[in-house]
């Protein structure tokens, strides 16, 4: 076992982050501006990482501020439908709204995102919504990077860092990367880099190890910053590179692994399919490889449905995927 995460706490995962509502076009491959029809989903990447745990068996926990309004309602009612606790969910009361999601798909390899988030719910999260207690019942607390754009959700986040290392729970860090509500690079780095120097678990793209090592001077490499962080606090380090597949960095070791094949309808959400797979497998003590291939096969279901959170596989989905493309290409197909 790579973390030693206590099995005597009835969360397995807290998380705490942003949760969203995604609208993507029904009528897809047109721009948006040609798109008339859009279909509603519970958004956010912690928000489908916690959906995608629960629907793997797992228990999960969830800090948030969402919008007073059927807005709010809904979320709090998808999450509460999908067995996420929502104990921690709190309601704004200065009028933020939860942020929108509209999904432009021009192809099965070419999509667009445009967010509006201002006056956003998610960044009003406060410190005095995080509390100890529901932290020491995690056996991990995971912390979205784009929490950490705006006060006063940034300390809020560094709180539950703070709080975490108290109560010797690891922390996972998801780097998440959005430009929006972000001021400068400067900041993103300062901010990144807090949190992922305290980190039992990277997760984060290439553009996203470069942006939190701004000030590092290390090479744009993978073994580079596998390297710094697991000489920080980091057991493991995964750095995700799209179509080229991505590697897990533990103990002097790295393991790679491809995409399955898919008939991709979309080029988003594959990142939170693999998080919370890849999450699971951690979690219940598996070979770091092992934890890949699931990551690797959620994500490529991910991006071949309309949708994120509820279209996230269960585990004998992902196994029934996983044997269906080994059948069909082969035993390794999926490893580097």
């Amino acid at each position: 076992m790579y973390i030693n995460f206590d099995q005597s706490r009835p969360f397995d995962l807290a998380l705490l982050g942003r949760a969203a509502i995604d609208f993507n076009p029904v009528d897809y491959f047109q721009t948006l501006a040609e798109s008339t029809t859009f279909k509603k989903y519970l958004g956010g990447s912690p928000a489908n990482i916690a959906v995608g745990l629960s629907r793997l068996g797992k228990k999960c926990g969830f800090f948030c501020r969402v919008s007073d309004d059927r807005f709010g309602d809904y979320v709090i009612g998808e999450f509460e439908r999908e067995g996420v606790d929502t104990s921690r969910v709190r309601r704004c009361v200065n009028g933020e709204k939860l942020g929108l999601t509209f999904t432009e798909i021009l192809s099965r390899d070419e999509s667009s995102i445009l967010m509006y988030r201002n006056n956003i719910a998610d960044l009003a999260l406060e410190p005095g919504d995080i509390d100890e207690e529901y932290i020491s019942q995690a056996k991990a607390l995971l912390i979205s990077g784009t929490s950490l754009a705006q006060s006063p959700s940034r300390e809020a986040a560094l709180k539950a860092v703070a709080l975490a290392q108290k109560t010797n729970t690891p922390i996972i860090f998801d780097i998440d990367y959005r430009p929006y509500n972000w001021v400068s690079k400067d900041e993103i780095a300062v901010y990144y880099a807090k949190v992922a120097v305290a980190a039992d678990v990277i997760l984060g793209s290439r553009e996203e190890f470069d942006l939190t090592e701004k000030f590092l001077g290390l090479p744009e490499t993978d073994e580079a910053s596998a390297a710094y962080w697991q000489g920080q606090n980091a057991k493991i380090v995964v750095i995700k590179h799209g179509k080229q597949g991505s590697t897990a960095y533990v103990e002097g070791d790295s393991f790679s692994i491809k995409p399955f094949p898919i008939n991709a309808l979309k080029s988003f959400g594959g990142g939170d399919g693999y998080g919370s797979a890849f999450l699971y497998g951690l979690l219940e003590g598996w070979e770091l490889m092992d934890c890949l291939e699931l990551g690797s096969a959620s994500a490529s279901l991910l991006v071949g449905a309309h949708g994120c959170s509820c279209f996230m596989p269960t585990l004998t989905e992902i196994r029934d995927y996983i044997a269906k493309c080994k059948a069909e290409y082969g035993e390794m197909v999926a490893r580097c």
